[in-house]
């Protein structure tokens, strides 16, 4: 039986700034608006943190239950590593996934707009189907542009709209710059794995990239979100805030495309995580200033 601190583990909590970075990012939108909704904010912060726990138990599960988690160099599985049951992962991640439909749904009732029940139902669907079900769209070269939706879009413009109950052009504009960090994750994730995905049948864009189309594309997700705020500066003067995160981009991108690999990338993995979280907030107080 697992332990509490492996199941922490098993939640990757390194990755959850893809969750939280969008939220602020939206309600910074939301108050540059002058529509700022604290008890909403919290509730889409909820949703966002709950699906990203939920998508990594699953993610966990179903990779675990086919046998692609058994060589790998990053950190422990719970299913791969046999300290869970492959049904206790399972009802962890359904138990999510349900705990973030029922926030969600609160907020459905507050804005009015039933049109988000589809919203919430394609992001949990994203969620399972990541490295679910006969044909996971993650093993098809399509987990970054999920990612890209669902982590940049969808969070941010959502977070925007419970609030203020509109579309607004800030808030699509930031949305990129949150996406694609939040791509920055996943693909290097990719490429630390590269040697073990191929073999084991697990065709993600890094396989099908290979190695150093991968690490391009690594630094466009890490250096367009800086291109991204330069063009907000006209608009958005305190954009200028995300700039000082330019000292945690330089070693992080001199590290990926100098040719880390194994346990290095690891080590890029937290870097970008890190620079992911420090934007972010930064942003999101540029925004509101």
């Amino acid at each position: 039986m697992a332990s509490p601190g492996q199941w922490l583990a098993g939640a990757r909590p390194r990755t959850l700034p893809a969750a939280v970075v969008p939220v602020a990012v939206g309600t910074a939108a939301a108050a540059d608006a002058g529509a700022v909704v604290w008890w909403r904010a919290l509730l889409a912060l909820a949703v966002a943190l709950l699906l990203q726990v939920g998508v990594n138990y699953a993610n966990d599960y179903s990779d675990g239950v086919r046998g692609t988690d058994k060589a790998r160099v990053g950190p422990m599985r719970l299913v791969g590593s046999d300290v869970a049951a492959p049904r206790a992962v399972l009802n962890a991640a359904l138990l999510c996934f349900l705990t973030a439909a029922v926030c969600g749904l609160v907020l459905v009732v507050a804005t009015g707009s039933w049109w988000l029940i589809a919203v919430g139902a394609a992001s949990i669907a994203a969620g399972w189907f990541y490295t679910g079900g006969d044909k996971p769209y993650g093993y098809r070269a399509l987990g970054e542009v999920s990612v890209f939706v669902f982590f940049g879009l969808v969070a941010t413009v959502g977070t925007t709209y419970v609030q203020t109950e509109s579309l607004t052009a800030l808030s699509l504009i930031a949305s990129v710059p949150c996406g694609l960090l939040a791509c920055a994750l996943l693909v290097v994730n990719n490429l630390r794995d590269l040697p073990t995905d191929g073999p084991a049948g697990k065709r993600t864009l890094a396989v099908v990239l290979g190695d150093s189309r991968t690490r391009a594309l690594f630094l466009a997700c890490v250096w367009v979100p800086f291109a991204v705020a330069a063009g907000l500066l006209p608009y958005q003067p305190f954009a200028a805030l995300v700039l000082p995160t330019l000292l945690l981009a330089l070693p992080l991108t001199r590290l990926v495309r100098r040719g880390a690999t194994g346990p290095a990338l690891i080590a890029a993995l937290q870097q970008t995580a890190r620079l992911q979280l420090t934007y972010g907030l930064l942003l999101a107080l540029g925004l509101a200033l």
